[in-house]
């Protein structure tokens, strides 16, 4: 059953309400890695959002299907490979791996699809020629093929930016597949071949030897496993210009159709208050976080808690916040599973205020924000409550039930009772260790203590006295 979703389209520069064209069936497409490297927290961040986005409309009835594209040939790459004397594939496998464990490690829930570039050349180079016959492309002296930006009047419609004076200027073009904004000139569209730059990496084609230009690359990817309209693209903010601005421009000029309504971008990620650069020593892979000793679902709470329209400052402090904030919730998820009570008890219409005011967060433009709150609002209702056994099996269950459906949103929790259970061993060991400190035996305190440790559980002190919980 589908809702009322609000988002912030990048279009319009305003919220509206997501109207798919068929609710079952919603044609997603966002921008994956370039994997010439390891990702890190800055792309982390928009992947970490856009599993969230996904989740709400899985959770709220929608129908998915979605594609996410590999970049596995563009500048970076091919400088790559030449440097690491590797061939293309060869160099790129390690990153596409790499890739794929971290969304793993980050609990991202897989796209349907994730067509790689170097697999669509024929699709590509088809494409090319289709807006070279629309008289929208060119091929230019040094044997390239660009795209005439003059001759597509509804250029900049997505970035919002004042190209009338560029556009008088758009006879220069621009060869690298990333610019900056005061560089709206042709793009090219397929890139010829040059030893010196590209090694042996080429392809063959109607152009000449060459490869296609990365802006190309998604919209070709895009209508091949989507059609040539979508209804929902997503991406970091810095794709809005050039590259999502290109994509709007060669899909509409090649299909004649409009290529997407919708488009949600997710802002920058700093670190320390300052943009992540290698040269300050401030960038930071999932890799790092966790030879730090954090978890990827520690990650995942810090990357998904800020409004995708705020820039995230990543802090260490902040990391060790999200280990805290998440250990809170994990341990009264705990408490609910593990609790006994024989008192009777009826919070039914309060745990469906909880998850109405969830549901409500959500749908006003992803308010993440609030959406966690109410996680907090629930532990503050309820631990005291569970303190003082007032709440029942049925209530825990139903709480417990309302946890799990929170998850289908957040991927933070896990819900299984052996986290809880205590072997008779170790709870022996636990009475052994308070006897030994009413007896004030300090020595066997601490051997016991260092066996229930290594046992992978730890102490926690409770209103009813120590308990066991799993490290």
């Amino acid at each position: 059953m589908t809702s009322s979703l609000r988002l912030f389209n990048t279009k319009s520069l305003k919220k509206e309400l997501f109207k798919p064209n068929d609710p079952n069936n919603v044609k997603l497409y966002t921008c994956g890695p370039t994997v010439y490297n390891y990702a890190h927290i800055g792309n982390l961040r928009t992947y970490v959002f856009e599993d969230l986005l996904k989740r709400v409309l899985l959770y709220f009835g929608y129908g998915v299907e979605h594609v996410m594209n590999l970049t596995d040939v563009d500048d970076k790459t091919i400088r790559g490979a030449i440097a690491d004397n590797k061939k293309l594939d060869d160099y790129t496998a390690v990153f596409k791996k790499a890739f794929f464990e971290d969304l793993t490690t980050l609990n991202i829930l897989p796209a349907n699809h994730y067509p790689a570039a170097t697999d669509h050349i024929p699709e590509m180079i088809q494409m090319i020629e289709q807006l070279l016959q629309n008289k929208i492309a060119y091929i230019g002296a040094d044997g390239s093929v660009y795209f005439s930006i003059r001759q597509f009047p509804n250029y900049g419609s997505l970035s919002h930016l004042d190209l009338s004076e560029l556009k008088s200027g758009a006879s220069n073009r621009v060869e690298v597949d990333e610019y900056d904004k005061e560089s709206a000139t042709d793009f090219v569209l397929w890139k010829s071949y040059d030893v010196n730059r590209d090694g042996q990496i080429f392809w063959e084609s109607p152009f000449g030897k060459g490869r296609p230009g990365w802006h190309l690359e998604c919209s070709a990817m895009a209508m091949k496993y989507l059609g040539d309209t979508l209804d929902l693209h997503m991406g970091g903010v810095d794709n809005i210009f050039p590259h999502h601005e290109n994509e709007i421009a060669q899909s509409e000029a090649c299909s004649k159709k409009h290529f997407c309504p919708f488009w949600v971008h997710v802002e920058h990620l700093i670190v320390e208050g300052k943009k992540m650069s290698k040269s300050l020593g401030n960038f930071h892979t999932l890799r790092d976080l966790l030879d730090k000793g954090y978890s990827g679902k520690q990650v995942r709470y810090l990357l998904l808690q800020t409004h995708y329209k705020t820039q995230l400052n990543f802090t260490f402090d902040g990391l060790r916040g999200s280990q805290s904030s998440l250990e809170r919730l994990q341990n009264f998820i705990d408490r609910l599973l593990s609790a006994e009570s024989v008192k009777k008890s009826d919070f039914g219409d309060l745990i469906k205020k909880y998850e109405q005011k969830f549901n409500d967060s959500l749908l006003e433009d992803i308010n993440i924000s609030s959406a966690l709150a109410t996680l907090f609002d629930c532990l503050r209702e309820f631990n005291p409550l569970l303190d003082k056994d007032q709440v029942d099996k049925e209530d825990r269950e139903k709480l417990i039930e309302l946890f799990k459906r929170f998850d289908q949103i957040l991927g933070l929790f896990t819900f299984n009772e052996k986290n809880i259970e205590m072997t008779q061993d170790l709870d022996q060991a636990l009475q052994d260790r308070e006897k030994a400190r009413e007896d004030k035996d300090w020595t066997e305190a601490d051997r016991l203590r260092d066996y229930i440790l290594s046992k992978g559980y730890q102490i926690e002190d409770t209103p009813k006295g120590p308990q066991l919980k799993k490290s």
